[in-house]
């Protein structure tokens, strides 16, 4: 008998895991609760509550997965490569380079708009016959025993007909209705930021190199995108302050802002696309194994994007997940024993923590304007430079290749 999952949540880290499992031969039932968009124009990736203004920075490791799905000569015509990655702090002498020609990779990685990576993967999964894919549902109930797991959902403010199944795996998002309904409580950090979120036009090439700059206002991080002179902006200012840097009105005042910021790098900031502003938190669910469910994306882990780490951990998580479940089927027709997914919980435990206790140093590290710790910073990224060893294993880790 075929095997089926239910996955709760039908953002891009559901749509890639529900790939995976089709290539698995494992059935998914796909729940997402925003209908999705008809693509009708083969040029345009419009916006969608979770394929939005925001840009991936994709590691290799996560490079390497959508390889393995075959989907990566699709999104390779959407992607730009890293080649180069420089970080200063604004004001200081401090900086480090990482270069992909020393690391003997062709590239670090590849900056990917999420609307384009999420139009390639729904493409895709409509086309998998062993998906179904069912949006503009909610979920309203979830309930477990000893064999299954029970799902109630409305569409459109009906019932629709109840849905079980061995496995359910909670892919819905950082406020995830499938977490509070299994009573898993959560750790949050309240960063007191808001991420401005666009794109950009310079003057100078960007040769396929990111910067992440240190500034008072937020670390400011540039991505090289297709199109020699676009550029993603990511950047984190204090919670209160983003609306002094939305709307058409501050165009002018958002690109001098990135100017004196930045310097003349990039030469002149010549045009600004329209501005997003997301919050930004730390939430991490103190279980993500719980019976017959597992926890997977923003529902299990939500990190600062200072180094870009989320959706690559995540698909990190994905992967391992599918391979636990595979392991599962050659010896058990029970895809969701909780032994295992209590294995695989404490599996990815090392991974995930590294990357999260990185990101939170980082953000608290850099945020703090004493002159002491700005000395103590700016010397560390010239001892990054300078002393032999260090750059490979920090490249290896911002790779995704040492999980």
């Amino acid at each position: 008998m075929q095997q089926e999952v239910i996955i709760v949540g039908g953002g891009m880290v559901g749509l890639s895991l529900a790939l995976m499992l089709a290539k698995a031969n494992i059935g998914v039932k796909l729940l997402e609760a925003v209908k999705y968009p008809n693509y009708d124009d083969a040029h345009l990736a419009p916006y969608h509550s979770s394929f939005d203004a925001r840009n991936t920075a994709l590691s290799r490791r996560s490079v390497q997965i959508y390889q393995k799905l075959g989907l990566w000569s699709v999104l390779q015509e959407y992607a730009t490569p890293i080649l180069e990655v420089h970080i200063t702090e604004q004001g200081s002498f401090g900086k480090a380079r990482l270069l992909a020609e020393q690391e003997k990779v062709e590239s670090f990685g590849q900056v990917i708009e999420n609307a384009w990576l999420g139009r390639v993967l729904l493409t895709q999964v409509r086309q998998q016959p062993l998906i179904e894919l069912i949006d503009g549902v909610h979920v309203t109930s979830l309930k477990q025993d000893a064999e299954y797991v029970y799902i109630e959902a409305t569409r459109e403010g009906e019932f629709i007909h109840p849905l079980k199944s061995k496995l359910v795996i909670a892919a819905d998002g950082r406020d995830s209705f499938c977490r509070q309904a299994l009573g898993v409580g959560v750790n949050i950090h309240d960063y007191d930021q808001v991420a401005i979120v666009t794109a950009v036009q310079t003057s100078k090439p960007h040769r396929q190199v990111g910067f992440e700059r240190f500034s008072p206002l937020g670390p400011l991080a540039l991505l090289p995108l297709p199109g020699e002179c676009r550029r993603s902006v990511v950047w984190p200012v204090k919670k209160g302050t983003e609306h002094e840097w939305l709307g058409e009105e501050n165009d002018q005042h958002f690109l001098d802002a990135l100017q004196q910021t930045y310097g003349d790098r990039a030469g002149k900031f010549i045009k600004t696309g329209k501005r997003f502003s997301f919050p930004l938190s730390q939430v991490l669910a103190e279980k993500q194994a719980v019976g017959r469910v597992i926890l997977m994306g923003n529902a299990a882990h939500t990190i600062h994007p200072v180094a870009g780490q989320g959706f690559n951990l995540c698909l990190r998580d994905a992967d391992v997940l599918v391979r636990f479940m595979q392991e599962q089927l050659s010896e058990s027709d029970d895809i969701g024993q909780p032994e295992m997914l209590k294995a695989y919980e404490q599996a990815r435990l090392s991974d995930q923590q590294r990357v999260i206790k990185f990101c939170d140093a980082v953000v608290r590290g850099f945020s703090n304007q004493n002159p002491l710790l700005k000395l103590i910073r700016n010397t560390g990224l010239v001892a990054f430079e300078v002393i032999p060893g260090i750059k490979p294993v920090v490249a290896n880790y911002a790779m995704g290749l040492k999980a």
